[in-house]
């Protein structure tokens, strides 16, 4: 993972959010673990589609470390570990379903070419 040579310098909340949650994958490892509750590595990564391991591992790791999102792993044979939205995970799903609702007003998806999350997403369901 690319570690920047000087500290991010956070100066106002929105920045901290955006940090956190921007980018392309983020918010939807969280609106599928929403949706899924608990899921395994390879039923994430199929659930994501067209994600690379590199860039779910980040993902993860990047989730992780901000307590976003919970890593439980079982001592089986063969390994079993399962991810999960933190309580603190959870609180930004309600966020998350404001701002579809807001972006459904401006922009228009198919809903047929919508991923599988999106089409459950509470702002379909707003009128």
């Amino acid at each position: 993972m690319y570690e920047p040579k000087l500290e991010k310098e956070i100066r106002c909340p929105l920045e901290y959010g955006l940090d956190i949650f921007g980018g392309k994958w983020k918010s939807r490892i969280i609106c599928v673990l929403a949706e899924k509750e608990v899921l395994r590595y390879n039923t994430l990564k199929k659930e994501m589609t067209d994600i690379t391991d590199a860039v779910l591992a980040s993902a993860l790791k990047e989730l992780l470390s901000n307590d976003i999102i919970q890593r439980k792993q079982y001592n089986e044979i063969p390994p079993r570990v399962e991810y999960s939205l933190t309580e603190k995970g959870q609180s930004v799903v309600p966020i998350f379903q404001h701002i579809c609702e807001w972006s459904g007003a401006y922009h228009k998806v198919d809903n047929e070419k919508a991923l599988m999350q999106c089409q459950k997403c509470d702002y379909h369901h707003v009128s």
